[in-house]
């Protein structure tokens, strides 16, 4: 399902892995294939900004995509997982669907251009999810509606700039500025991405007040039908003690063959 991670959900999402969020960095598994390069944005000591964030944000980006995945919700006195399955078509077609525990399977939401609903299965029925309504919780995580189906765009609606190094973790820092007329949550973002300015590591985002609200942390480099992309994200808000959300992606292809009414109400209502 990328957040402000422009792809990350919708395109695919995550496992019930827990981390250390003070630690984590973007670490390559042993697993990950051998002989797929990822591009190097730094070129004699300076970061390539507007290439690194213009493949920062593609970087889950096909014509289409099939994504096996795992949500952990974490909370002091309980823990959720729910089993996923996503599919893409291009920026403007997405549909998530619950698969597991039995009580949630048949859970859905699609996403057509601008519009988003969510169909609930135990009581038969389609909801439009309003635009008021984008920044609310998903599925009671601590991704919103518009992390999944993401309405904003890291290019369009913020101004961007390199503020040097990163040394913990080591990488490169930007500073993501909204811009005046963008509507939205976040005021601005700090994305430090590694030392070749291809993979993020580390995103903290601050509220319209500029207070630190949640962080985003990238695990787990993979490799999935030959793109290298990290295959876990943690996301940990500011100021609920305890809570975090992990996202784990299990399986991952790109372009895809699709039902041609994959992305349709009565599909959503069916089940894929």
């Amino acid at each position: 399902m990328v957040l402000f991670y422009r792809k990350a959900l919708f395109v695919c999402i995550v496992s019930a892995v827990y981390f250390d969020a003070a630690t984590a960095f973007a670490v390559e598994s042993p697993e990950a294939a051998p002989g797929v390069e990822t591009p190097i944005f730094v070129q004699n000591g300076e970061l390539d900004v507007d290439a690194a964030v213009a493949y920062f944000e593609d970087l889950y980006l096909s014509n289409s995509s099939i994504a096996e995945m795992e949500m952990t919700i974490v909370r002091p006195r309980r823990t959720h997982t729910m089993g996923m399955r996503a599919w893409t078509e291009g920026r403007d077609k997405s549909l998530v669907e619950i698969q597991s525990p039995p009580r949630d399977r048949g859970t859905a939401t699609l996403k057509v251009d601008n519009n988003l609903w969510n169909y609930m299965p135990r009581i038969q029925r389609t909801v439009r999810v309003p635009p008021s309504m984008m920044l609310t919780s998903w599925m009671g995580s601590d991704f919103t509606n518009d992390d999944l189906v993401r309405e904003a765009s890291m290019v369009d609606d913020y101004d961007y700039e390199t503020l040097g190094p990163s040394e913990d973790p080591k990488g490169w820092q930007v500073l993501f500025t909204a811009k005046p007329d963008m509507v939205g949550l976040w005021n601005k973002i700090e994305l430090i991405l590694n030392e070749d300015g291809a993979m993020p590591v580390k995103a903290t985002y601050y509220d319209r007040r500029d207070r630190l609200a949640r962080t985003l942390y990238w695990e787990d480099v993979r490799v999935f039908d030959g793109r290298k992309l990290p295959a876990r994200m943690t996301l940990v808000p500011e100021d609920e003690e305890g809570n975090k959300t992990v996202l784990h992606y299990k399986d991952l292809q790109f372009n895809t063959d699709l039902p041609r009414d994959l992305f349709s109400l009565s599909r959503l209502e069916r089940g894929e």
